[in-house]
């Protein structure tokens, strides 16, 4: 009887393997870190459109105001994804870690358990 409830155990751990892969092959947290990416260049490089407009100008530079403030926005925008993205990459950790662990009370990172005998 105890082979039972082994082999029962064993089909959970299996099961929750399988939900831990699952959501660890879709990384949340490469996409947040390449929006922040994207959005921070954007934003310098408005940014230094920006402080051009402001040195050439001879008269008040609305286009300066309004890329500086679009530039703005985006290191905002830039900044929420990056913590989210760390918020997202520390889940994935513990979750990757989880499943280490998971996998080593399966015994499938044992290569001698999978030679013949």
């Amino acid at each position: 009887m105890p082979r039972l409830v082994n082999a029962e155990n064993q089909e959970e751990l299996r099961s929750q393997l399988e939900r831990l892969q699952g959501s660890l092959a879709a990384r949340q947290s490469i996409l947040h870190f390449a929006h922040a990416g994207v959005a921070t260049f954007v934003a310098f490089i408005l940014g230094g459109a920006a402080a051009k407009l402001f040195w050439d100008s001879q008269r008040l530079p609305v286009l300066g105001f309004t890329a500086s403030a679009v530039a703005l926005a985006l290191l905002g925008y830039g900044l929420s994804h990056y913590l989210r993205g760390r918020r997202e990459l520390s889940g994935e950790l513990k979750r990757f870690g989880d499943m280490l662990e998971l996998r080593r009370r399966l015994r499938l990172d044992n290569p001698t358990l999978l030679l013949p005998r």
